[in-house]
Formats: C-alpha cells, sequence, structure tokens
C-alpha cells in the first residue's frame, strides 16, 4: 500500500481533517468527540493564531481516504520564554500503521527545520489551555472533556519514531462526597482568621469585566513559576477565554478566595462532567447536541476538576485547605460522587493533595520529545 501527504489549504479537507478521529474511534467506547464546530475556530480563527505558526496535514492511502493525520505549531512566546527552538505537534491521530506516522510526523519536522526548530515534542495545543498528553495509561477509562484519548499502539509508534519522555502528567479519580479530613478543616479555620480571608461568589464576578480580567491575571500569576511548558495568555485570550469556558462555572462546584481588601487571592474551578454528552453529540450540536450538553450541565454527579491555584505571594501559606474545604462542601450538597482531577505534572508536590481523599489512578498522559535530524 502507497501513501500520501497532502497539507490542509481548503474548506472540504480541514472537515475531512477534523471528522477522521470520529471514523477512526467508531467502535471506541471511552473515546469522547470534540464538537466540529469547535475544532473550525481552534484551526482557524482561534486569536493564539495571531502570533502562531500552524500548517496540517493528512495522509490518505491508495483510495484518497484519511489515514491520519497532524498539525504542527510553532509558538514564538514559548520558545522565547524557554530560550528553545521547539516544534509542537497536536491533532495527531493514525491507523496503526509505522509507514504513516513516520510520513506525518516526517513531514512536520521538515517544515519545521525550514523554520529553524530544532525540536519537536507533543501532543499539545498552541498554548497550555487546550487538550495535551498522549494517554499512556487509563485506557479503560472515559477522558475528560478537555483530555486526549488514544489507542495505546499510539506510544509504539512514537518510540518507533525516536521519541522519548519529555514529562508525564497523572489524572485521579476521587471520591467527592465524604469532605475533607477534620485536620484540614481546622487548618482551613485557622488560615482563613490568621489571614482575614473570606469566600466570594463566581456568579457575581462573571457580571464584572474587570473582576473576570483579574481572576485571568491570578490565572497567569499563579501557574507561571509552576506549571511545566506554561504560556501566560495575552489579553486578547483572557477576552476569548472568559467567553469560552466562564459560561459554565458557578458557584454550585467552584469555589474563589479574596482577602481582606477584596483581592482575588485564590481559585478552585470544577464542571460538570460533559464527556458522555459529548459522545452522544457525536461531534455535533444539531439536531440533539444541546440538548444532551444542556443536561449534563445541570449534573454534578462527575465533576472534573478543572483548575485551582493561589497568586504567587500567597502560595505556601495553607489557603488551598480552604478552597478544598469549601469546594467538598458543595460537593456534598450538589450530589457530587465522583471527580476526576486535572493533569497534573508528576513531579508537582501539588499531586500529594489528593492523599487527602479517597482516589484511585485514573490516567497517565505523556508528551513526547524528539531532536529534529
Amino acid at each position: 500500500m502507497k501513501y500520501q501527504v497532502v497539507e490542509v489549504l481548503n474548506r472540504k479537507d480541514l472537515m475531512r481533517f477534523i471528522k477522521f478521529p470520529d471514523e477512526l474511534y467508531r467502535n471506541c467506547p471511552q473515546y469522547v468527540p470534540a464538537l466540529h464546530t469547535d475544532q473550525v475556530y481552534a484551526l482557524t480563527r482561534v486569536s493564539t493564531l495571531s502570533y502562531c505558526k500552524r500548517r496540517m496535514w493528512m495522509a490518505l492511502d491508495e483510495g484518497g481516504r484519511v489515514v491520519g493525520r497532524i498539525c504542527a505549531m510553532i509558538n514564538p512566546r514559548y520558545n522565547e520564554r524557554y530560550h528553545l527552538a521547539r516544534v509542537r505537534f497536536g491533532w495527531f491521530d493514525v491507523i496503526n500503521n509505522l509507514e504513516v506516522a513516520r510520513l506525518l510526523v516526517g513531514t512536520a519536522e521538515a517544515w519545521a527545520k525550514q523554520e529553524g526548530m530544532t525540536e519537536i515534542h507533543g501532543p499539545l495545543y498552541y498554548n497550555t489551555l487546550g487538550k495535551q498528553g498522549m494517554l499512556v495509561e487509563g485506557y479503560e477509562n472515559v477522558p475528560p472533556f478537555n483530555c486526549l484519548y488514544n489507542y495505546p499502539y499510539y506510544n509504539d509508534l512514537m518510540a518507533a519514531l525516536g521519541f522519548t519522555k519529555e514529562c508525564d502528567w497523572i489524572q485521579y479519580k476521587l471520591v467527592a462526597n465524604h469532605g475533607v479530613p477534620e485536620k484540614a478543616r481546622r487548618v482551613a479555620k485557622l488560615v482563613s482568621e490568621r489571614y482575614n480571608l473570606h469566600i466570594g461568589s463566581l456568579d457575581k464576578l462573571k457580571k464584572d469585566p474587570a473582576q473576570v480580567r483579574r481572576f485571568f491575571q491570578v490565572y497567569n500569576d499563579s501557574f507561571a513559576q509552576s506549571v511545566y511548558n506554561f504560556i501566560p495568555l495575552t489579553d486578547v485570550e483572557i477576552e476569548e477565554e472568559a467567553k469560552a469556558s466562564l459560561r459554565f462555572v458557578s458557584d454550585k462546584a467552584s469555589c474563589i478566595l479574596f482577602d481582606e481588601h477584596d483581592n482575588l487571592v485564590a481559585f478552585g474551578i470544577s464542571f460538570p462532567s460533559i464527556s458522555e454528552a459529548l459522545q452522544k453529540a457525536k461531534g455535533k450540536l444539531f439536531p440533539f447536541g444541546w440538548f444532551h450538553l444542556l443536561r449534563a450541565m445541570h449534573n454534578y454527579e462527575l465533576t472534573d476538576l478543572m483548575v485551582n491555584g493561589a497568586v504567587p505571594a500567597w502560595q505556601n501559606k495553607g489557603i488551598s485547605a480552604i478552597y478544598y474545604r469549601e469546594m467538598a462542601d458543595r460537593a456534598k450538597k450538589i450530589g457530587n460522587r465522583w471527580a476526576i482531577s486535572n493533569p497534573q505534572i508528576e513531579s508537582n508536590s501539588a499531586v500529594n493533595i489528593w492523599n487527602s481523599y479517597e482516589h484511585e489512578p485514573y490516567m497517565r498522559r505523556r508528551c513526547y520529545l524528539k531532536k529534529i535530524d
């Protein structure tokens, strides 16, 4: 069988590129399809493309059928921040065929080399917000909507192509309705009283553009030094993300924390799981996809712990105990039984917080790295 690689340059090919995983994973009960409209936006209109370079390719068999895809991205802000010359790959899906995988990765590497890049890593998104990390453990589980899923053979292909591990992220499944240990509750009370901290309202924050900007500034500050490969959001990206994500956030399952001067100092954000709804939608909002998603947004039995953090000046002072206590108490009220943690780098000591909860390993995902010859 001979294969060829073609670049995605028009709307028709873009839709073939986007829909290929729907066919590849048609009989996989764990796979969670992304909405096609969201994928079109991410690949053609997202504000990050104002400073990132991006090219896409598909592999076709002799019959013209799509058998693989890849997107190569160069983020100059990342390379400048970390003093590297890396291209990142994402939207990587392929049949179990080393020749096809080699053609796709080789094409991405050739373009990157022309652009002066010396290394390739992934799977990643343009910035830190998108889906990243190839699944290496937990294939039997359904991922959160913001995480990748892939067949086990993907990792064999990476190894055969000369990629090595750059880092791993781990996720846990937690029992959400058992509350926090009494020790953690006492710590939360002591810290709250010592620093005169109080719980705020996300529902009110969402109505105040200045507070929304402050929230994402805190997000940037919180992770600038502690999150591996982190790229701070630009002002335009902040506005874009606020419109896309804050509509799903409420005080029911999330928590924000203020100091005595009403400055936002920490946050814990959780969403109802929409993975099953996306599986039913099959990539489409219409005619019935919107209905499945709407129902899911009101079902808190399973939640995805999206992100939590504190501004640098408040880190290592125990304030995480406050929002974890608050979120645990709210979980009981809304009928939240389980929660899936967001991917956290395995070397981050913050993952030890889950030892305070009844938990089990859920998924492990990997970023691969390779020098470009």
